[in-house]
């Protein structure tokens, strides 16, 4: 669980950040962290369509500049996207100086005012920083689509484990994450809206 749902005393330390959406509403929130990638995202935009469903996808600038096609097809297939550093790097290996430059480099391809701190390992003077200029956006529950040790039906229990009004669920559009996400994936949907749950994107204020 410490892993699935981040603990409390974590939450804390970011104050102002975005754990989880309105919990009095029965609404979730499915996030993709990594892409945007020609082997896995146009599939997830697909699965996404069949479904009728919107998503924010958390995207690395690198990543955007070498697939513009594919983020703009994010975009006007009617998902957000969020600010995923430029080379998908993690704030507590990185000067405070260069982490904010490397987000700010992303900026040049990510139109965005969301941001999600790769593995949501920041320090506390870039989270600062980062929430004059963002909206930053953590998660409710991490589906762990990444595991080598587990499976697509695994992460797709974890879900049904977790899961709870207004979470914000990670899935990520990435390589390694490929297999899991795309057994679990459907079921994930499938089963959101069998129990009632309405299924949005993450709004870039309070007020949106």
């Amino acid at each position: 669980m410490l892993i699935e749902r981040p603990p409390l005393l974590y939450r804390l330390f970011f104050r102002g950040a975005v754990w989880r959406m309105p919990k009095d509403q029965k609404c979730v929130y499915l996030t993709f962290d990594d892409g945007p990638i020609p082997e896995v995202t146009p599939w997830v935009l697909d699965l996404l369509d069949k479904y009728n469903v919107k998503a924010t996808f958390f995207c690395v600038g690198e990543n955007v500049h070498n697939y513009p096609d594919i983020y703009n097809d994010i975009l006007a297939r009617g998902h957000k996207t969020g600010n995923h550093t430029y080379n998908h790097i993690q704030g507590l290996k990185t000067l405070t100086h260069n982490y904010v430059a490397n987000i700010q480099k992303a900026t040049q391809y990510i139109d965005s005012k969301l941001f999600r701190p790769p593995h949501g390992h920041i320090r506390i003077p870039q989270f600062w920083i980062l929430k004059r200029r963002f909206r930053i956006v953590m998660w409710d529950l991490v589906t762990r689509d990444y595991s080598k040790k587990l499976n697509g039906e695994d992460v797709f229990q974890i879900v049904k484990k977790y899961t709870r009004n207004g979470s914000i669920i990670v899935f990520h559009d990435s390589l390694k994450s490929k297999r899991n996400m795309q057994e679990a994936l459907p079921k994930t949907i499938e089963w959101l809206k069998s129990e009632g749950y309405e299924l949005n994107v993450i709004p870039s204020n309070k007020t949106e």
